[in-house]
């Protein structure tokens, strides 16, 4: 699902979402010295993160210190294009933005919100992680995370078949089947 290029010619872009929620743990998390360190180690060139509604607001850079390029964004009408050309995902736990970046193949990093009351996100993202789907963690465990992650490790996510589900609405609605 990945792997390690040392040579720094090839744009690999690190893209970091928050969805539509307030997450300034994640975004302070992967600001660090520490998390763009081992990005950087691990071949990445570029940090592309979606802040959402939070306050705090990464520091940019041209990467020019030898160091990820760093690039932030509050909101896009779409953010498929930032996850198409991603080599990484880091991510918030929701299942719409797990699921989608699944869906395209992507290496994915889950962050877990550790504010959020009831965290059913986490359930999801540990269950997934011990499916060898994606990585988990939280924002005081990115850097190590990172750090010892084997993106050849990940399984695949399956895609699922909807033509069950297509069948028996088609049936409830009373149209006829193929």
């Amino acid at each position: 699902m990945g792997g390690n290029d040392d040579g720094r010619n090839q744009k690999r872009i690190v893209f970091v979402t928050v969805g539509t929620t307030l997450f300034d743990a994640l975004v302070r998390a992967v600001d660090t010295p520490e998390v763009k360190k081992e990005l950087y180690a691990k071949g990445y060139t570029h940090l592309l993160i979606q802040i959402g509604r939070g306050s705090y607001i990464p520091s940019r850079s041209t990467g020019e210190d030898g160091s990820v390029a760093v690039d932030y964004f509050t909101f896009s009408s779409s953010i498929a294009d930032s996850l198409r050309s991603a080599s990484l995902v880091i991510s918030h736990a929701g299942s719409g933005s797990i699921f989608e970046t699944l869906r395209l193949g992507k290496p994915l990093v889950v962050v877990v919100n550790e504010d959020l009351m009831d965290n059913h996100q986490a359930e999801l993202a540990e269950e997934l992680a011990d499916r060898k789907h994606l990585y988990c963690a939280r924002p005081k465990t990115l850097h190590e995370t990172i750090a010892s992650m084997d993106l050849e490790s990940l399984v695949p996510y399956p895609s699922g078949d909807a033509k069950p589900v297509a069948r028996l609405i088609n049936r409830f609605l009373g149209f006829p089947e193929d």
